[in-house]
């Protein structure tokens, strides 16, 4: 698992350099993907020993939506704000997960959670440097709003992800995978295809094979034998990959307030890590399974 967090933290980097846009790059994603993990679905044998449950399969179309307008809006993130702050942003998905949970599941915040949420709300508004902003748009123009999305749709599959029975993992994933390329297909300008140099689509190639395909792949073959607090350790790799990868390679520096907020939002993310009641300890052991 460490191998799939390390990879997908530069995922970043190398989705900045695909030259072509967002949804384009997701349809290439969801392509590779599918073929990858659907050859290891049939070579596993789990294909001929599948059950096929409607409701569960509704279940997991819904899921594939949901994680396919995560990813969108993720590489739309860095698009516009740069690779640092989209993943923090992004992973503001904890603490998004325990506030809808506690709408849906009626739970009362606590002081630890309700802590959580209020560091995490004043790191977002320090990433987007809120101080700098003449106007509304400005603050939204800087591609938070589309880390957001990210997040709150990451919040809304980890949710409506849980409590998968007959399903297997390589299922539910490739489903998930090639659903989304189905709905993207209609959206996609192939035009932007025809110039791309080799690099661009080593770059694309490496985004779809490695880090969503090889990705998937390690981490379902890790997560069922790790321990909750292993996992919960092992989530902070991709985002600090991600963060050292913009700095040292890619040149960009966070501001000071940017900094504050970083740190903040990763402070408050470790806070809905810490241990609670049972019932709520699901929610976060839900959340992290989903990560990437």
């Amino acid at each position: 698992m460490s191998i799939a967090m390390i990879l997908f933290g530069s995922v970043g980097f190398f989705s900045e350099r695909s030259g072509i846009p967002a949804l384009e790059l997701v349809f290439i994603r969801c392509i590779c993907a599918s073929l990858f993990l659907g050859l290891f679905w049939w070579l596993s044998g789990q294909l001929r020993r599948e059950r096929w449950i409607p409701k569960e399969i509704m279940k997991i179309l819904v899921c594939g939506v949901f994680l396919i307008l995560n990813w969108v809006y993720f590489f739309k993130a860095i698009e516009e704000s740069g690779v640092t702050v989209a993943i923090s942003i992004y992973h503001l998905a904890p603490v998004i997960v325990m506030i809808l949970g506690a709408f849906i599941y009626k739970e009362r915040l606590t002081l630890i959670p309700l802590s959580a949420i209020i560091i995490c709300f004043i790191g977002t508004l320090a990433i987007a440097e809120i101080n700098r902003t003449e106007s509304v748009a400005d603050f939204f123009s800087k591609g938070l709003i589309y880390g957001l999305l990210s997040a709150l749709f990451y919040a809304l599959l980890t949710l409506t992800g849980k409590g998968f029975k007959y399903a297997s993992s390589y299922a539910i994933t490739t489903i998930q995978v090639l659903f989304g390329a189905l709905l993207l297909a209609p959206f996609i300008d192939f035009s932007l295809f025809e110039n791309l140099t080799s690099l661009n689509w080593f770059y694309i190639l490496i985004t779809g094979f490695v880090h969503t395909g090889i990705v998937f792949y390690l981490f379902f073959d890790s997560i069922r034998s790790l321990k909750t607090e292993t996992i919960a350790l092992l989530v902070f790799l991709d985002p600090l990959v991600a963060i050292l990868m913009d700095i040292f390679i890619t040149g960009f520096f966070p501001s000071p307030e940017q900094w504050i907020g970083i740190i903040a939002i990763f402070g408050g993310m470790a806070l809905t890590l810490l241990p609670r009641k049972k019932v709520k300890n699901r929610h976060s052991k839900s959340t992290l399974k989903n990560m990437g």
